[in-house]
């Protein structure tokens, strides 16, 4: 799971960014212990159908849509013939249906339009990007949905693969993201996907301007996960308490009654 490509990250973003350089390091490693990578969409797909999988498959995804996947990753992806996904938080890249908020520089629909047409999977990942499983049944509802038909109008194809913002999910989430339209959704939870995971709530591993070449090489061939993303699992335990309590304390009296009932509950995310 990526997020900005860029040598000059904003304040906000910084954290989670990546050099182009050592992205196109990364790919390059990728492509040396023979990765073949594959979108959200044709992940899924072969699950569902029973398909069998490539050799060493893996899945490149970035995350809100900054601008340097354009003019960074997507250089990188084409010289080794990589495939990726893209999960845009509509609302952040500028035109009539902006809402402000982006945390740095943001693709503007050509961009977007150009690496679909180069082969990149386009999927959504709300239209504001808020905690969506913050949220009651119709701001829910209207996230997917507004993100959906953006992506649609301004592609020509609707989205089939969705990316939870900051990971957040719950069963009624997964629900809404399902009946959206949506066949697969991806989490960060900071390990590998599997199958039983079930097909809304897979989990990433999240690519850092911190992660060091030899760091990488340990995710991508599962080896010291556990060590690797240790305060990440750590915080999540914690910050799990605080969401449900939020959580209850925002949500209708209706949808309580709901979860009451046996519609709650979270995926394994971070």
């Amino acid at each position: 799971m990526y997020h900005a490509i860029t040598d000059s990250p904003s304040r906000a973003a910084r954290a989670l960014s990546v050099t182009p350089s050592a992205f196109a390091a990364q790919l390059t490693a990728l492509d040396a212990l023979g990765f073949t990578p594959l979108t959200a969409g044709e992940l899924g797909t072969a699950w569902r159908e029973r398909r069998p999988l490539p050799r060493r498959p893996v899945l490149i995804t970035f995350d809100d849509g900054y601008e340097g996947v354009h003019r960074h990753a997507l250089p990188s992806l084409a010289h080794h013939g990589f495939r990726a996904t893209l999960f845009v938080a509509t609302g952040w890249l500028p035109g009539p249906e902006a809402t402000g908020g982006a945390p740095d520089t943001m693709l503007d629909w050509d961009q977007v339009r150009a690496l679909a047409a180069a082969g990149c999977e386009i999927g959504g990942h709300s239209h504001t990007h808020p905690a969506l499983d913050q949220l009651a049944g119709e701001p829910l509802s209207g996230e997917l949905t507004r993100c959906r038909d953006l992506l649609t109008e301004q592609t020509g194809r609707c989205p089939r693969s969705f990316a939870y913002p900051y990971g957040y999910s719950s069963r009624r989430v997964r629900r809404a993201v399902r009946e959206a339209g949506f066949r697969q959704a991806l989490a960060v939870g900071n390990a590998w996907a599997a199958r039983a995971q079930g097909p809304y709530a897979l989990t990433r591993l999240t690519v850092r301007r911190s992660t060091s070449p030899e760091e990488f090489l340990r995710m991508v061939e599962g080896r010291a996960l556990r060590r690797t993303f240790a305060v990440d699992h750590a915080l999540t335990k914690g910050y799990a308490v605080v969401r449900r309590t939020r959580r209850a304390a925002l949500l209708p009296v209706t949808a309580r009654a709901q979860r009451r009932g046996g519609h709650g509950g979270s995926a394994p995310t971070t």
